[in-house]
């Protein structure tokens, strides 16, 4: 069985930190990388797409909403907004 792939994006230094561990504790998840917000996520994600994001709504330089309209419009991937 191969593991999901996940990205955090979150302002939240704090918050990203708590998620990663959280998710760490499941062997079929693994967290790919997570980002502080839309813009360093986009250039991760041009690297290594996701398979899950896990997306903060609020955040600086593009909030959540129109992150995932980007994501949706480019390549559908599930998202989980926290």
């Amino acid at each position: 069985m191969s593991t999901i792939k996940v990205l955090i994006v979150d302002d939240s230094a704090v918050v990203r930190q708590v998620l990663s561990a959280a998710l760490a504790e499941d062997s079929s998840i693994e967290v790919i990388g997570a980002a502080s917000d839309p813009v360093f996520a986009m250039e991760r994600m041009r690297a290594q797409w996701p398979d899950v994001i896990v997306l903060d709504v609020e955040m600086p330089r593009m909030d959540g909403i129109t992150f995932l309209k980007k994501i949706m419009a480019e390549r559908p991937t599930p998202v989980v907004i926290c």
